[in-house]
C-alpha cells in the first residue's frame, strides 16, 4: 500500500502527523529539504508526496524537474497560490480535468 510521505517545517508537519501520515520528514533549511526530498523519491513506498509550496521553490531546480516529473511519489506543494502544474499532474494521472472553470 502507498504511503503519503510529508516534508517542511515542524508547524507543517505537525498537522499531518495529527491525522496519522507517518512518514514525515521535518527540514527547514534547503539542505535538509533537498535530502529529504532525495529520500523519499527512493522510496517504493510512497505515492504521493506533500510539501509546502515555498520549501518546493527552494529545492535546487533539477530536483524541482525530478518531482514534477515523477508519478509516484507524485508531488502535492501546497501554497496560497493555485498551482497549475498540480492542475495537470492530476489530470494526467486521473485522465480527468477535476476543477470548473467558472
Amino acid at each position: 500500500m502507498q504511503e503519503i510521505a510529508v516534508i517542511g517545517s515542524p508547524e507543517f508537519v505537525l498537522g499531518f502527523r495529527l491525522v496519522g501520515v507517518r512518514a514525515t520528514r521535518e527540514a527547514t533549511e534547503p539542505r535538509q529539504l533537498a535530502e529529504a526530498a532525495t529520500a523519499m523519491l527512493g522510496r517504493s513506498d510512497i505515492g504521493i508526496l506533500v510539501m509546502d509550496q515555498e520549501d518546493y521553490g527552494r529545492l535546487p531546480e533539477d530536483l524541482r524537474t525530478q518531482l514534477r516529473g515523477s508519478i509516484r511519489p507524485t508531488l502535492v506543494a501546497i501554497g496560497l497560490t493555485e498551482d497549475s502544474a498540480l492542475r495537470e499532474q492530476i489530470k494526467q494521472a486521473v485522465g480527468v480535468d477535476l476543477w470548473k472553470d467558472n
